[in-house]
């Protein structure tokens, strides 16, 4: 399921996640006050999100938890995919305020802080991988976590271009790698199948329907043999943990290349 954001209107979904000051031309409404907030219906539904996936979330059920109808709460929001993006938009403020408070001097280990918040931000909402970054959010915490790592690369010398390229294969990376850990939790509750149970059962018909295995696929097989594919830490299911690996063994690398070109910057022109 991919969700694109900005599809009301445009004004309307800007001013809520901004919380733009109200017109003060538009005439009150009269009537009681309401006894919703926008923040409320928003909290609640990341609530539902978070405990039973986003295929259960309607304003039907973020209105029951609430004690009120569905159609109350389009007083505060105007639909379900403007909800999807002051949710989206809610729950990284927590992330961007603990990047801001960081203060880690070490560009390097700063961003691998920043990086892991963010593996950790998804695997606690996972249904924030589901929004597109094909068409971003546009919201003031997505840009304050986009504001706390340029600042980091900016402040360790890379150029303007430099920190674009490198904020987007941080959020590619993180986003892809994470995505595999947050389905392996998932799995067991949707298929009734523990993954161990899983891997062993195909495993063994492997072993049995593909007996040449090793002759047809030897690179595959040697990497076996050297434990590529043995799960160390059997408290962690295996994929959440190779996934956990590829994400580390990816920033190291991405890491590397940031700091070749910030010492091919610093590095004198040789004379000629």
């Amino acid at each position: 399921m991919v969700i694109y954001a900005g599809q009301g209107d445009a004004r309307r979904s800007m001013g809520l996640l901004w919380r733009a000051p109200a017109d003060p031309s538009a005439r009150a409404v009269p009537g009681p006050k309401p006894e919703l907030s926008v923040d409320l219906v928003v909290e609640t539904a990341i609530g539902v999100a978070d405990e039973e996936g986003m295929d259960a979330l309607s304003m039907r059920a973020v209105g029951q938890r609430l004690g009120r109808t569905a159609m109350s709460l389009y007083t505060y929001v105007a639909s379900k995919n403007e909800l999807i993006e002051l949710m989206y938009d809610h729950a990284f403020g927590e992330l961007a305020e603990a990047a801001e408070a960081d203060g880690e001097p070490d560009w390097r280990k700063a961003t691998t802080n920043w990086a892991t918040r963010l593996w950790e931000f998804y695997l606690r909402h996972p249904w924030a991988l589901e929004v597109s970054q094909a068409r971003p959010v546009l919201g003031p915490n997505e840009y304050r976590l986009f504001e706390s790592m340029a600042l980091v690369l900016h402040r360790a010398g890379l150029d303007a271009a430099g920190i674009r390229s490198t904020y987007g294969n941080l959020f590619s990376l993180v986003r892809g790698s994470v995505r595999t850990a947050a389905e392996a939790r998932r799995a067991e509750a949707v298929t009734g199948a523990p993954e161990d149970e899983w891997w062993f059962a195909r495993s063994a018909q492997l072993d049995e329907l593909v007996p040449d295995f090793a002759e047809r696929f030897p690179t595959l097989a040697r990497m076996s043999e050297a434990g590529a594919f043995s799960n160390e830490d059997e408290s962690e299911p295996y994929l959440e943990q190779e996934a956990w690996e590829t994400f580390q063994f990816g920033l190291n690398a991405l890491l590397d290349g940031v700091r070749g070109k910030l010492s091919a910057r610093t590095r004198p022109e040789p004379r000629t």
